[in-house]
Protein backbone atom coordinates (compact mmCIF):
# COMPACT_ATOMS: atom_id res chain seq x y z
CA UNK A 1 0.00 0.00 0.00
CA UNK A 2 0.96 3.67 -0.88
CA UNK A 3 0.33 4.71 3.01
CA UNK A 4 2.64 1.92 4.11
CA UNK A 5 5.61 3.24 1.74
CA UNK A 6 5.12 6.79 2.52
CA UNK A 7 5.46 5.77 6.44
CA UNK A 8 8.48 3.37 5.69
CA UNK A 9 10.24 6.46 4.11
CA UNK A 10 9.12 9.23 6.35
CA UNK A 11 12.74 10.57 7.19
CA UNK A 12 13.89 10.74 3.28
CA UNK A 13 10.67 12.27 2.40
CA UNK A 14 10.57 14.85 5.01
CA UNK A 15 14.12 15.77 4.43
CA UNK A 16 14.29 15.53 0.44
CA UNK A 17 11.04 17.82 0.59
CA UNK A 18 12.70 20.18 2.98
CA UNK A 19 15.99 20.83 1.08
CA UNK A 20 14.34 20.70 -2.14
CA UNK A 21 11.87 23.79 -1.27
CA UNK A 22 14.34 25.83 0.74
CA UNK A 23 17.12 25.70 -1.96
CA UNK A 24 14.10 26.41 -4.60
CA UNK A 25 12.69 29.36 -2.45
CA UNK A 26 16.43 30.47 -1.47
CA UNK A 27 17.34 31.23 -4.87
CA UNK A 28 14.41 32.36 -6.53
CA UNK A 29 14.32 34.85 -3.57
CA UNK A 30 18.10 35.76 -4.51
CA UNK A 31 16.97 36.53 -8.50
CA UNK A 32 13.88 37.91 -7.80
CA UNK A 33 12.97 39.30 -4.99
CA UNK A 34 9.60 40.64 -3.90
CA UNK A 35 10.81 42.83 -1.02
CA UNK A 36 14.50 44.92 -0.63
CA UNK A 37 16.01 43.79 2.68
CA UNK A 38 16.32 46.03 5.74
CA UNK A 39 19.00 44.22 8.02
CA UNK A 40 21.68 41.88 7.57
CA UNK A 41 20.85 39.24 5.54
CA UNK A 42 23.73 36.82 7.56
CA UNK A 43 22.92 37.04 10.77
CA UNK A 44 19.58 36.55 10.41
CA UNK A 45 19.89 33.50 8.38
CA UNK A 46 22.64 32.24 10.76
CA UNK A 47 20.37 32.92 13.48
CA UNK A 48 17.37 31.48 12.26
CA UNK A 49 19.15 28.50 11.00
CA UNK A 50 20.57 27.93 14.27
CA UNK A 51 17.37 28.06 15.64
CA UNK A 52 15.59 25.55 13.56
CA UNK A 53 18.45 23.15 14.68
CA UNK A 54 17.99 23.99 18.35
CA UNK A 55 14.04 23.25 18.02
CA UNK A 56 14.48 19.99 16.23
CA UNK A 57 16.83 18.82 18.50
CA UNK A 58 14.98 19.94 21.67
CA UNK A 59 12.10 17.75 19.81
CA UNK A 60 13.91 14.71 19.72
CA UNK A 61 15.44 15.00 23.26
CA UNK A 62 11.63 15.58 24.99
CA UNK A 63 9.32 13.80 23.65
CA UNK A 64 9.80 10.34 22.92
CA UNK A 65 7.33 9.64 20.10
CA UNK A 66 6.60 11.68 17.15
CA UNK A 67 3.44 12.75 15.93
CA UNK A 68 3.30 9.97 13.27
CA UNK A 69 4.72 7.43 15.68
CA UNK A 70 1.76 8.27 18.22
CA UNK A 71 -0.59 8.14 15.34
CA UNK A 72 0.89 4.85 14.25
CA UNK A 73 -0.18 3.06 17.71
CA UNK A 74 -3.59 4.97 18.18
CA UNK A 75 -4.34 3.10 14.81
CA UNK A 76 -3.35 -0.16 16.02
CA UNK A 77 -5.84 -0.19 18.70
CA UNK A 78 -8.27 1.89 16.90
CA UNK A 79 -8.53 4.74 18.97
CA UNK A 80 -10.56 8.04 18.56
CA UNK A 81 -13.40 9.15 16.85
CA UNK A 82 -12.66 8.90 12.94
CA UNK A 83 -11.87 5.06 13.05
CA UNK A 84 -15.57 5.02 14.60
CA UNK A 85 -17.02 6.72 11.75
CA UNK A 86 -15.98 3.99 9.02
CA UNK A 87 -14.85 6.04 5.68
CA UNK A 88 -12.90 4.97 2.92
CA UNK A 89 -9.23 5.35 3.56
CA UNK A 90 -9.26 8.37 1.12
CA UNK A 91 -11.74 10.58 2.60
CA UNK A 92 -10.13 9.92 6.13
CA UNK A 93 -6.79 11.46 4.83
CA UNK A 94 -8.29 14.71 2.83
CA UNK A 95 -10.65 15.00 5.37
CA UNK A 96 -8.34 14.69 8.43
CA UNK A 97 -5.44 16.83 6.52
CA UNK A 98 -8.45 19.91 5.80
CA UNK A 99 -9.46 19.16 9.48
CA UNK A 100 -5.52 19.37 10.90
CA UNK A 101 -5.25 22.82 8.69
CA UNK A 102 -8.11 24.35 10.36
CA UNK A 103 -7.05 23.45 13.66
CA UNK A 104 -3.18 25.02 13.12
CA UNK A 105 -5.61 27.92 12.04
CA UNK A 106 -7.34 28.44 15.26
CA UNK A 107 -3.92 28.06 17.13
CA UNK A 108 -2.33 30.48 15.25
CA UNK A 109 -5.38 33.24 16.38
CA UNK A 110 -5.30 32.45 19.82
CA UNK A 111 -1.99 32.66 19.97
CA UNK A 112 -2.04 36.16 19.43
CA UNK A 113 -5.47 36.94 21.29
CA UNK A 114 -4.03 34.87 25.17
CA UNK A 115 -0.69 37.18 26.25
CA UNK A 116 1.54 34.01 27.13
CA UNK A 117 0.90 32.56 24.05
CA UNK A 118 2.05 36.14 22.82
CA UNK A 119 4.91 36.36 24.22
CA UNK A 120 6.11 33.02 22.64
CA UNK A 121 4.54 33.41 19.03
CA UNK A 122 6.05 36.93 19.06
CA UNK A 123 9.48 35.75 18.53
CA UNK A 124 8.18 34.54 15.09
CA UNK A 125 7.04 38.03 14.21
CA UNK A 126 10.05 40.29 15.59
CA UNK A 127 11.76 39.26 12.54
CA UNK A 128 12.56 42.87 10.95
CA UNK A 129 12.91 41.06 7.20
CA UNK A 130 10.94 37.89 6.15
CA UNK A 131 11.81 35.12 3.90
CA UNK A 132 11.86 31.27 3.80
CA UNK A 133 14.18 31.05 6.99
CA UNK A 134 11.19 32.93 8.85
CA UNK A 135 8.79 30.14 8.37
CA UNK A 136 10.86 27.78 10.56
CA UNK A 137 11.70 30.80 13.13
CA UNK A 138 9.75 30.05 16.64
CA UNK A 139 10.17 30.00 19.57
CA UNK A 140 11.56 26.50 22.03
CA UNK A 141 8.84 27.02 23.99
CA UNK A 142 6.07 27.52 21.21
CA UNK A 143 7.13 24.24 18.95
CA UNK A 144 6.83 22.47 22.80
CA UNK A 145 3.18 23.54 23.26
CA UNK A 146 1.95 23.29 19.71
CA UNK A 147 3.66 19.77 19.49
CA UNK A 148 1.54 19.00 22.87
CA UNK A 149 -2.40 20.66 20.90
CA UNK A 150 -1.28 18.06 17.58
CA UNK A 151 -0.61 14.89 19.80
CA UNK A 152 -4.11 15.63 21.63
CA UNK A 153 -5.98 16.45 18.52
CA UNK A 154 -4.65 12.99 17.02
CA UNK A 155 -5.55 11.49 20.51
CA UNK A 156 -8.76 12.47 20.12
CA UNK A 157 -9.74 12.75 16.44
CA UNK A 158 -7.49 9.14 15.63
CA UNK A 159 -5.84 10.87 12.73
CA UNK A 160 -4.16 7.90 10.74
CA UNK A 161 -0.43 7.86 10.57
CA UNK A 162 -0.30 8.63 7.28
CA UNK A 163 -2.10 12.04 7.23
CA UNK A 164 -0.43 13.23 10.17
CA UNK A 165 2.63 12.53 7.87
CA UNK A 166 1.29 14.28 4.68
CA UNK A 167 0.47 17.37 6.44
CA UNK A 168 3.78 17.65 8.78
CA UNK A 169 5.21 18.01 4.86
CA UNK A 170 2.84 20.16 3.58
CA UNK A 171 2.74 22.48 6.43
CA UNK A 172 6.26 22.43 6.47
CA UNK A 173 6.85 23.27 2.75
CA UNK A 174 3.81 25.74 2.76
CA UNK A 175 5.25 27.64 5.88
CA UNK A 176 8.79 28.11 3.88
CA UNK A 177 7.07 29.20 0.30
CA UNK A 178 4.50 31.68 2.34
CA UNK A 179 7.34 33.14 3.96
CA UNK A 180 9.38 33.95 1.10
CA UNK A 181 10.83 36.99 -0.16
CA UNK A 182 9.96 35.81 -3.96
CA UNK A 183 8.18 37.87 -6.72
CA UNK A 184 5.26 36.27 -8.52
CA UNK A 185 3.52 37.96 -10.83
CA UNK A 186 0.41 39.35 -9.90
CA UNK A 187 -2.19 36.78 -11.93
CA UNK A 188 -0.38 33.72 -10.39
CA UNK A 189 -1.14 35.19 -7.21
CA UNK A 190 -4.74 35.96 -7.61
CA UNK A 191 -4.84 32.81 -8.51
CA UNK A 192 -3.57 30.56 -6.13
CA UNK A 193 -5.03 32.48 -3.13
CA UNK A 194 -7.94 31.34 -4.09
CA UNK A 195 -6.80 28.55 -2.54
CA UNK A 196 -3.47 28.53 -0.75
CA UNK A 197 -2.04 31.27 1.17
CA UNK A 198 0.42 33.06 -0.85
CA UNK A 199 3.34 35.53 -0.08
CA UNK A 200 1.67 38.65 -0.82
CA UNK A 201 -0.80 37.12 1.47
CA UNK A 202 0.72 36.26 4.55
CA UNK A 203 3.41 39.29 4.20
CA UNK A 204 0.14 41.11 5.17
CA UNK A 205 0.73 39.27 8.70
CA UNK A 206 4.44 40.48 9.36
CA UNK A 207 3.53 44.25 9.32
CA UNK A 208 4.00 46.34 12.39
CA UNK A 209 -0.05 47.43 12.04
CA UNK A 210 -1.52 45.76 14.74
CA UNK A 211 -4.75 45.43 12.48
CA UNK A 212 -2.71 44.07 9.49
CA UNK A 213 -0.76 41.25 11.78
CA UNK A 214 -4.24 40.03 13.35
CA UNK A 215 -4.94 39.13 9.62
CA UNK A 216 -4.40 36.09 7.08
CA UNK A 217 -3.90 33.78 9.90
CA UNK A 218 -3.45 31.05 7.71
CA UNK A 219 -0.44 28.62 7.04
CA UNK A 220 -1.48 26.79 4.36
CA UNK A 221 -5.18 26.98 3.09
CA UNK A 222 -6.83 30.48 2.35
CA UNK A 223 -10.01 29.94 2.66
CA UNK A 224 -10.34 30.12 6.74
CA UNK A 225 -9.11 33.96 6.73
CA UNK A 226 -12.30 34.78 4.82
CA UNK A 227 -14.94 32.39 6.35
CA UNK A 228 -13.49 33.50 9.80
CA UNK A 229 -13.44 37.16 8.51
CA UNK A 230 -9.66 38.01 9.37
CA UNK A 231 -8.76 37.90 5.50
CA UNK A 232 -6.78 41.46 4.21
CA UNK A 233 -5.89 41.53 0.51
CA UNK A 234 -2.95 43.51 0.89
CA UNK A 235 -0.61 45.93 2.90
CA UNK A 236 -1.84 49.59 3.52
CA UNK A 237 1.40 50.86 2.48
CA UNK A 238 2.11 48.51 -0.73
CA UNK A 239 4.42 45.51 0.03
CA UNK A 240 7.75 47.65 -0.70
CA UNK A 241 7.09 50.04 1.83
CA UNK A 242 5.45 48.01 4.29
CA UNK A 243 7.39 47.67 7.66
CA UNK A 244 7.82 44.30 8.78
CA UNK A 245 8.58 43.38 12.58
CA UNK A 246 7.28 44.94 16.20
CA UNK A 247 7.87 48.34 16.57
CA UNK A 248 9.72 47.38 20.57
CA UNK A 249 12.12 44.55 19.03
CA UNK A 250 13.31 46.50 16.12
CA UNK A 251 17.34 46.43 17.31
CA UNK A 252 20.27 43.93 15.81
CA UNK A 253 20.79 42.42 18.84
CA UNK A 254 17.03 40.76 18.70
CA UNK A 255 18.08 38.89 15.47
CA UNK A 256 20.45 37.46 17.39
CA UNK A 257 19.79 33.23 19.42
CA UNK A 258 20.32 34.62 22.90
CA UNK A 259 18.07 37.39 22.42
CA UNK A 260 15.12 34.85 20.35
CA UNK A 261 15.32 32.79 23.63
CA UNK A 262 15.10 35.98 25.62
CA UNK A 263 12.21 37.67 23.83
CA UNK A 264 8.79 36.31 25.52
CA UNK A 265 10.27 38.05 28.93
CA UNK A 266 12.48 41.00 27.21
CA UNK A 267 10.07 43.54 28.26
CA UNK A 268 9.38 42.38 31.82
CA UNK A 269 9.91 45.03 34.41
CA UNK A 270 11.57 42.81 36.77
CA UNK A 271 13.54 41.40 34.10
CA UNK A 272 15.21 44.30 32.90
CA UNK A 273 18.59 45.53 34.22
Amino acid sequence: MISDWLIQHENTLRLSCFFSLFISMAIWEQYAPRKTLTTSKTTRWLNNIALTFLNTLLLRLIFPLTAVSLALQLETHNIGLLPRLFLPDWLTIILTIILLDLAIYWQHRLFHQIPLCWRLHRMHHADTDIDVTTGARFHPLEIILSMLIKFLIILIMGIPAVAVLLFEIILNGMAMFNHSNIKLPQRWDNRLRQLFVTPDMHRVHHSVLETEMNSNFGFNLAIWDRIFNSYQAQPTAGHEEMLIGLDKFREAKYLTLPYLLWLPVADIKKFEK
